[in-house]
C-alpha cells in the first residue's frame, strides 16, 4: 500500500513536469513599417511553462515595472551580441498578465505580454500601465491598446 501511495504522489508531481512547454519569442529587428518587433508580441502559455526570448543582435527581454502580476519576480536578460543567441528563459509561475520590453528599444515600441493562464488578477493594472507607457513610444504607437485587445 505503501508503494502505490508514493507512486502516485511521483506521478502526480511528474505529471506537471512533463506538460510544461517552452515557447520561443523571437526578438527581430523587422522592417518598414514594423521595425523592433517581438514574434509572437502576445505568447498565452500555462503556469509552469517557460518562455525563450532569441533573435536578431542587440536585443533583450525585461520585465516592465507595474505590469507584473503580485508575487512574481521580474526579470532582465542579457543583450544578445549576434543572431540566434539566447537573451534569457524564464518559467513563469503565476498567472496573470506579464508586460516586457527591449530595454534599448523601448521608445520604439519593442514590447511585447506574456499572459499565464487567467489573466484577471492584473489585466486591469497591467492595461492602464501599458496605455501609459505607449503614450511615451517615438515609433510603434497603439502597440499596447493592440496587444491588450488580444486578451480575451
Amino acid at each position: 500500500m505503501f508503494f502505490k501511495n508514493l507512486l502516485a504522489l511521483i506521478l502526480t508531481f511528474s505529471i506537471g513536469t512533463v506538460m510544461a512547454k517552452d515557447h520561443q519569442v523571437k526578438m527581430l529587428n523587422g522592417k518598414a513599417p514594423d521595425m523592433f518587433v517581438f514574434e509572437p508580441a502576445v505568447i498565452k502559455i500555462q503556469k509552469g511553462d517557460t518562455v525563450t526570448w532569441t533573435g536578431d543582435a542587440m536585443h533583450n527581454s525585461a520585465s516592465i515595472n507595474n505590469m507584473l502580476p503580485k508575487g512574481a519576480s521580474p526579470w532582465e536578460g542579457k543583450l544578445t551580441k549576434e543572431a540566434g543567441e539566447v537573451s534569457i528563459s524564464v518559467k513563469f509561475e503565476t498567472e496573470g498578465v506579464y508586460g516586457y520590453k527591449c530595454t534599448p528599444h523601448e521608445m520604439f515600441g519593442m514590447v511585447g505580454l506574456v499572459v499565464v493562464g487567467d489573466p484577471s488578477s492584473n489585466l486591469g493594472e497591467a492595461t492602464s500601465e501599458g496605455k501609459k507607457i505607449e503614450g511615451k513610444f517615438a515609433a510603434g504607437k497603439g502597440r499596447f491598446s493592440e496587444y491588450f485587445s488580444q486578451i480575451k
